[in-house]
């Protein structure tokens, strides 16, 4: 079979957000029909979604979320978990028959915290031991994929179309207070269940469109820094270089924005003393982060969403707000199928992010209480 990196499909995808501002729930079905609306831009390669505020009884426990091709893989994976963590409880990841879905792999969820004593003589912070143990599997357990491992939020994701996956894994008895999705049309790969988006570390999670022209860059400045680019995509370099930039580094968002897709030197140049000499730091520093070619992404954690465009907008990205309720998606149809009658609804430009934040107190990456809601 070939995997990621030894195919070339020449294409486009599509992606959405959904997220209430207050921390209130809405239903699976929502951004279901909100990716099923742009059902031509995927060609039934990969399609998935990632939703928060959905295991609020297990929210202090990181929800691993497993693929397998084979028991012996299941069982060697398990025998990893349990030597590194407590396991509060596991089983098979609730899904429905769907005909359009086929050869699915054993998949499973494990609700875990990480062994005291283990923990104490790693010497890591927890977050740390977490994502070293998702990379040891992913890169050492032959049949075993981690592609969910943050806390009360979820991955959900195979090969097939977006709507079909929701359908297949029932997302739509699920509620949560963000929730992205993707469809989609692989440029470079051939599909299979670990590559499809979102792409998941911790709580952080992103949907991508487009295509990095700098991705080697990209990969070998991650490598260099101790990451596993196991999968040879873009949307895990994209994931990495967030997850280094914000949860190690611990940068303000609109900081680690203008980094992957920072202003031109022309328009550094007409800026303030102060202003220029920041961008030029950061260009020094983090020039190796820049992420060149088209793309648009969302970006979500625990406390917020995030959309962002290259730096010449060469993919499509539109947001809409209204009263609690934050859209985002790659065309407006999309939107406007699930809010008719948004209050306010805008392109943004290149580079520019538009971001969501939890309005409950939250300045971390903790999770939040979930009530009810509808989306508009």
């Amino acid at each position: 079979m070939q995997i990621e990196g030894e195919v070339r499909i020449p294409s486009g995808c599509a992606i959405s957000g959904i997220m209430n501002k207050k921390g209130k729930a809405v239903p699976g079905e929502y951004i279901i029909r909100s990716i099923s609306l742009m059902h031509e831009r995927s060609n039934g390669l990969g399609g998935g979604f990632a939703a928060y505020g959905i295991y609020p009884e297990y929210r202090d426990y990181y929800a691993l979320h497993l693929f397998f091709d084979s028991i012996a893989s299941k069982k060697d994976t398990e025998h990893f978990i349990n030597r590194h963590f407590d396991v509060s409880d596991a089983g098979k990841i609730p899904t429905r028959k769907v005909p359009s879905i086929k050869n699915a792999p054993l998949i499973w969820r494990y609700f875990v915290k990480p062994k005291a004593a283990r923990l104490d003589q790693s010497e890591l912070d927890e977050e740390e031991y977490v994502v070293q143990c998702v990379m040891s599997v992913n890169k050492k357990i032959k049949g075993a994929y981690v592609f969910s491992s943050g806390k009360n939020m979820g991955t959900f994701k195979g090969v097939g179309y977006p709507e079909d996956i929701g359908d297949f894994y029932r997302l739509d008895e699920y509620r949560g207070y963000i929730w992205t999705a993707h469809g989609r049309f692989p440029t470079n790969t051939p599909g299979w269940w670990g590559g499809a988006h979102p792409f998941s570390l911790l709580d952080c999670s992103i949907v991508h469109n487009g295509e990095l022209s700098s991705y080697q860059t990209n990969r070998r400045y991650l490598e260099e820094l101790g990451y596993s680019c196991t999968l040879q995509t873009d949307t895990e370099v994209i994931t990495y270089l967030l997850d280094l930039l914000l949860r190690k580094h611990r940068l303000p968002l609109d900081i680690a924005c203008s980094i992957i897709a920072p202003p031109f030197f022309k328009d550094i140049e007409r800026m303030g003393s102060n202003e220029s000499a920041l961008y030029k730091t950061l260009r020094i520093i983090y020039g190796k982060g820049l992420m060149n070619g088209p793309f648009s992404i969302i970006a979500a954690w625990n406390n917020g969403i995030m959309a962002l465009n290259d730096r010449i907008k060469l993919r499509s990205l539109v947001a809409a707000t209204k009263d609690d309720m934050l859209f985002i998606a790659s065309e407006e149809a999309a939107i406007r199928t699930v809010c008719p009658q948004p209050e306010h609804i805008w392109a943004p430009r290149g580079s520019e992010p538009v971001i969501g934040r939890l309005e409950t107190g939250e300045t971390g990456f903790g999770t939040v209480d979930v009530k009810e809601d509808k989306a508009c």
